[in-house]
């Protein structure tokens, strides 16, 4: 018989953002099926949207591209989408139970870190008017998509991001306290890539997908979750003496 083995209790969270905490991604897919009906195209299917997810932009747009065939240079796609995205940051609105489960967290003075593969322009547009679910993560703490600390073409689905948020939590543990081990680390995802990413950096994983990205992979969504791995319907629905918190 196969070992049990027994799963390390929990000492820090780390967040996802686009998808996650906010419905940004409801408006990724508004504006790309905006464009694809532009030029006859069908709606992006919930497959495709999955592997895009997370992703940094540019490598979205050129995986986009590839899939679509519209006929843009990645860089002149890029800037198309850009355009049209930046008038509807102002529109976001957190996600079913992030607040919730967030002020629960700082109340148990869990150590939380945000890590989003949204450059610094986009984070800002996106989260200005949502200062009371984001001023719970201390700058320190916030890891961008284009944080210096992460090297050209490491984002998600590598492991990258998430170890740079665990170091930013470890910086700020007190000397005595024993840092923080990645399978002591929570992170919490919507989109595949991410997921992918933080089993790579050892961490526990908790999948929140878009319902309709479940239904494409039910018949994989165990396995791609892994061992330690579970998916919640919202985040609230966290069950935190399962994780020791």
């Amino acid at each position: 018989m196969s070992e049990i083995r027994q799963r390390p209790k929990i000492r820090a969270c780390i967040f996802d953002m686009d998808g996650l905490l906010i419905n940004s991604e409801d408006i990724y897919t508004e504006v790309t099926n905006s464009l694809l009906k532009e030029h006859g195209k069908p709606m992006l299917p919930w497959s495709v949207k999955a592997d895009l997810q997370g992703r940094p932009g540019t490598e979205a747009t050129a995986r986009f591209l590839a899939w679509s065939q519209l006929p843009y240079t990645p860089e002149e796609l890029y800037a198309a989408f850009a355009e049209r995205q930046k008038t509807r940051w102002k529109d976001t609105v957190p996600m079913p139970g992030a607040v919730e489960l967030l002020n629960k967290l700082k109340e148990k003075k869990v150590p939380i870190a945000l890590a989003t593969s949204s450059h610094r322009g986009n984070y800002l547009l996106k989260t200005a008017h949502l200062g009371h679910m984001f001023s719970l993560f201390d700058d320190a703490n916030t890891v961008l998509g284009d944080d210096p600390r992460i090297p050209k073409g490491r984002g998600k689905p590598e492991p990258d991001i998430w170890l740079v948020a665990l170091k930013t939590l470890n910086a700020m543990l007190p000397d005595h306290l024993e840092r923080i081990k990645p399978e002591e680390c929570l992170v919490f995802e919507d989109g595949i890539p991410g997921l992918m990413g933080a089993k790579k950096a050892g961490c526990q994983v908790v999948w929140v997908p878009d319902p309709n990205i479940l239904k494409v992979f039910e018949d994989t969504k165990h396995e791609i979750v892994g061992e330690w791995g579970e998916i919640l319907p919202r985040l609230d629905a966290l069950e935190f003496v399962k994780y020791g918190l």
